[in-house]
């Protein structure tokens, strides 16, 4: 394999010379191949596995020197004599006697290295190789890696460590190599090899821990063996690219999916000393990335950009709070380093002014974002604010032109289309904030709320007031207004919708319950699904639409359970309500094929309904499926089936009496996966 030359101070330092002319020398490393080499060959295949050297990759190499000068340049390495040799005889063939003619040594050096990055260029066009992926480090260590396991082109290797493998009451002191699917383990010493392969869909138990001995340990545990792994440099990032390595072979098994690599991660310099691959720097950001969308509940394309550090002016308290600003795509998020204090979601659809404020000694480098609803957020201390403003700038230009194009698509919607689909009032919502009035003529999509079938809570408490004594009083119907004017109280304070400042007392109202008439608009807030149904104007009713007279196993299954969502409730005892149950589980089924159906998502919908809107109803039933609870509804219900077992586990901790009771009859599994399939909101 040609490499781009690199200076060698010592050329016959642990090397034997095989071949050589006046300008090459073919060189084995001392302790491979036949003859070994004694015990200098032992100890030098030792040094080779225990230090990160290029040698232990490559046993063969090709240096190039002009008879004048001591320096000595790699241009070639090979692991086999074979493929050394392929290089040798190419350069006896092509190159020799070219060099001949020149009279200046430098001349023939820079010819040389130019010839062979050429090549190397060559190939990488001609085998669509992309050069600044991976360091030459990193390229050398894959060979490595696919020699010595036998590994195919298509497995990936994402990183590798140095560490200790315990086998039996000896540490080994190797290699641990990471890979897509697979943990491999290698080491060498005074002659001894130990290899370790483990697939990662094979592995039960990942965990890291201590001891007196090994305050540094990770154990793996499969099925029929255990390994221990100690002395690591980096511990902690090891563990954690174990742990994410794990998590996604989980995940393929659970979808029946490949890794497919983001080939849209900025490249690494070309001389980055780094030992990181560009698929390690792909899963870096895919973990950030996903951290940050689960931390503020945001769509699952949402990629994170870049965060600093800056302080928040929040108006409550009258006070600069320290965090981190993320930035992405299509939002501007704050969260305080003190978790309790403040977290803030701005999204970019929401922004009209973002200016640079001037600086002075107590607000250095300060940033104001003003938003639609009249909101402004000031932050300060940052880093470096003009490069900040100039990406939020960018992401501005591309949401503006998105909103425009949206726009353009939503009024090309034909007039009926408008009339059927427009949601200006829940289908069955029990809010009259939220609801909208329909008069016998108009469209049977819409349930007509003034039928006294369906009283609200507020309508309910003022008939209350008027009609009865204080004695009479209805206590619950009192407790949801009290509620209702807390959470008015903190819309005045904090803010009211998306741009609302999130803090402990807001955490705290949600504990104490969401008065009913609030439910649809808090829900919508806090799970995320305002911003999903925000970014994706039309999308429900064009599936609504595609969705109408068709048929498959999942209609089939939702028609089969349409009349038993909640039947006792009268807003399903009428084809008005059935059809907007029908309308919503259809959409979402289309939507989303792996998952389809499930049971008791006709159950959880129809709660949905009661409360919000029918397209609120839809993007909620999203949020829950497939961001909240991802893997509850589908045909394996795992992630009901997990919180089960830790429902078992700590029953069988806190009441154990009741738990062996239940055990004995047999009905504990039974009787609690319905609840949390069903009794989630």
């Amino acid at each position: 394999m040609w490499v781009n030359p690199e200076e060698v101070l010592l050329a016959s330092a642990l090397w034997m010379t095989e071949r050589a002319n006046p300008y090459f020398i073919l060189q084995k490393r001392k302790g491979h191949g036949d003859g070994g080499g004694g015990l200098a060959g032992l100890l030098v295949g030792t040094l080779d596995v225990v230090l990160d050297s290029s040698a232990r990759v490559a046993p063969y190499r090709i240096l190039y020197q002009t008879p004048d000068s001591l320096v000595y340049w790699t241009i070639a390495h090979g692991s086999s004599r074979k493929e050394i040799t392929e290089n040798w005889e190419w350069l006896e063939q092509n190159l020799l006697q070219t060099l001949s003619i020149f009279e200046n040594e430098n001349d023939i050096t820079t010819f040389v290295k130019g010839k062979i990055q050429g090549i190397i260029a060559e190939y990488n066009k001609s085998h669509d190789v992309k050069e600044d992926d991976d360091t030459d480090k990193f390229k050398e260590a894959i060979a490595k890696f696919r020699k010595l396991f036998v590994m195919p082109e298509e497995e990936k290797l994402v990183n590798y460590y140095s560490c200790s493998y315990w086998k039996g009451k000896v540490p080994r002191q190797g290699w641990l190599y990471l890979s897509i699917n697979h943990l491999c383990f290698y080491s060498y010493l005074l002659g001894k090899e130990a290899k370790l392969v483990i697939r990662w869909a094979d592995i039960t138990q990942l965990e890291k821990n201590a001891t007196l001995l090994l305050p540094d340990m990770v154990r793996v545990s499969t099925r029929c063996s255990e390994h221990v792994f100690s002395v690591f440099l980096n511990i902690n990032e090891t563990f954690k690219l174990m742990e994410q390595l794990a998590n996604i072979a989980m995940r393929q098994l659970l979808d029946n999916k490949g890794f497919e690599q983001d080939r849209s991660l900025p490249k690494l310099k070309k001389k980055s000393p780094k030992k990181v691959s560009a698929l390690k720097r792909d899963l870096d950001a895919r973990a950030k990335s996903e951290r940050y969308r689960a931390l503020f509940r945001l769509p699952k394309d949402e990629k994170l950009d870049g965060h600093t550090d800056c302080t928040l002016w929040t108006p409550f308290n009258k006070m600069h709070i320290l965090g981190q600003m993320f930035v992405s795509t299509n939002y501007i998020c704050f969260t305080s380093k003190e978790e309790t204090a403040c977290s803030l979601i701005i999204p970019l659809r929401e922004v009209t002014i973002v200016e640079k404020a001037d600086s002075s000694n107590v607000l250095p480098s300060p940033l104001s974002i003003s938003t639609k609803n009249k909101m402004t957020f000031l932050f300060a201390n940052l880093k470096d604010r003009d490069f900040l403003v100039q990406r939020i700038s960018d992401f501005l230009q591309q949401t503006t032109s998105k909103i425009y194009l949206e726009r353009e698509i939503t009024g090309s919607l034909s007039s009926s289309d408008d009339e059927v689909y427009s949601q200006q009032g829940s289908v069955l919502s029990c809010s009259p904030q939220r609801s909208a009035l329909s008069s016998e003529g108009e469209s049977d999509r819409q349930f007509n709320l003034n039928d006294n079938r369906v009283p609200t809570a507020t309508q309910a408490l003022m008939t209350m007031y008027r009609r009865r004594s204080p004695e009479e009083f209805n206590p619950k119907l009192a407790k949801e207004f009290l509620k209702e004017q807390a959470w008015k109280n903190h819309f005045t304070e904090y803010g009211q919708g998306v741009c609302m400042y999130r803090t402990e007392k807001t955490k705290d109202l949600v504990l104490q319950g969401i008065p009913e008439n609030m439910r649809g608009e808090l829900w919508l807030l806090f799970s995320g699904a305002i911003n999903e149904m925000a970014t994706h104007p039309g999308y429900y009713e064009d599936l609504v639409e595609k969705s109408m007279g068709k048929y498959n196993l999942a209609t089939e299954e939702i028609e089969r359970d349409l009349h038993r969502s909640l039947p006792e409730h009268p807003a399903f005892q009428n084809e008005m309500g059935i059809a907007a149950l029908r309308r919503v589980l259809t959409a979402y089924a289309f939507r989303n094929p792996n998952i389809g159906y499930c049971q008791a998502m006709n159950i959880v919908t129809s709660v949905l309904l009661l409360y919000a809107k029918e397209e609120e109803a839809f993007w909620l039933l999203v949020a829950l499926c497939e961001r909240m609870l991802p893997d509850y509804y589908n045909t394996r219900v795992v992630g009901a089936l997990v919180d089960q077992g830790v429902f078992e586990e700590l029953a069988h901790v806190y009441v154990p009496q009741l738990y062996d009771c239940m055990q004995a009859l047999g009905v504990i599994s039974t009787i609690s996966l319905s609840w949390f399939l069903t009794k989630i909101i």
